[in-house]
């Protein structure tokens, strides 16, 4: 039997298991989630990046674990210009995941510059770290307790993990890619993938219509807001379906006329019906006997559809009527 004997008293982090036995999270991840959580209130603010190069998560390993991370609802990011022109990038780690509506009431109105003054920064101080309300650290150095530290407590509001695409859906891939592309144009325009992945269910909406990606990006970048983009996912997901474009109505199916009626063919013989193509009285067959007994006087010749034996019956017929005499 497996048991934890010795609990440390004091310097520990507290992990929930919805991280550590998370599925689709590797173990970088899910270590540079749990060393944000483990630091001081107290510690200056630093990037993402800084924190993962002094657990020797670099390059590839770093971005991987951060596009699990964004995908998953643990780290946003806001990329905002102030008034000089500088871009800020604000970053939000949290240790359950969040919804878009969630991040963005934690982090609150984005930061604003003022003049620069002898009694206000012009860059500003940095704000508090945030982890989604929940205290990084508990010091429990005045107490000893035989065993480990008890786990937190499972949040039952939190929304369930979004369905993952399925990854043979050719439309879907092609209007992610087209949502995550208009950062390249307009920076007020960039989403995170989590984001573009839910917006890809109106873009796709476009493409069936028959737009291409193009027209697509293209109504998606147009007509600029007169005071700029609070929210990149609001405004693309309020223009997806506001912009819709009318379904085109399928094309109407040609009126092919109707059959005339069948007539009873007026030439003398074998009472037979046919179907007149205009106002013709005689079928096909017998005009065409008809003009060859009146231009060479003799009746038409036998059509090549008669069978062999049919021939020479009439061959012998013929062959054999001189000798009767």
């Amino acid at each position: 039997m497996l048991r934890h004997a010795i609990a440390p008293s004091r310097r520990f982090t507290k992990a929930s298991h919805d991280v550590v036995r998370h599925p689709r999270l590797s173990s970088d991840a899910k270590i540079l989630l749990l060393y944000v959580q483990g630091l001081p209130e107290d510690t200056p603010c630093r990037p993402l990046s800084e924190l993962a190069r002094k657990l020797g998560i670099k390059g590839r390993a770093y971005q991987k674990a951060k596009e699990q991370l964004v995908a998953h609802g643990y780290v946003y990011e806001w990329r905002t210009q102030g008034g000089r022109g500088r871009w800020i990038t604000e970053q939000l780690v949290a240790n359950t995941p969040l919804t878009d509506e969630q991040a963005e009431h934690l982090r609150g109105a984005p930061p604003t510059t003022s003049p620069p003054s002898t009694q206000i920064p012009t860059v500003g101080e940095p704000a508090t770290r945030t982890v989604g309300g929940c205290k990084p650290v508990e010091d429990h150095s005045d107490k000893t307790t035989p065993h480990p530290p008890s786990e937190a407590r499972p949040t039952t509001d939190r929304e369930p993990e979004s369905t993952p695409r399925p990854a043979d859906s050719h439309q879907l891939a092609c209007a992610e890619r087209v949502l995550l592309s208009l950062r390249h144009t307009r920076r007020e325009l960039h989403l995170g993938v989590r984001e573009a992945r839910a917006l890809a269910v109106e873009a796709v909406k476009w493409l069936e219509r028959g737009l291409s990606e193009s027209d697509l990006r293209r109504a998606l970048l147009a007509e600029r807001p007169e005071d700029g983009v609070r929210s990149a996912f609001g405004f693309l997901r309020y223009r997806l379906i506001q912009k819709l474009p009318a379904d085109p109505a399928p094309p109407p199916l040609p009126q092919l006329p109707s059959p005339a009626a069948l007539v009873v063919c007026s030439s003398p013989g074998e009472e037979h019906v046919f179907r007149p193509l205009g106002e013709e009285t005689e079928c096909a067959p017998c005009r065409q006997a008809a003009a060859c007994a009146t231009f060479y006087g003799a009746p038409a010749p036998e059509p090549d559809g008669i069978p062999w034996r049919e021939r020479f019956a009439k061959i012998g017929v013929t062959q054999s009527s001189p000798g009767g005499e």
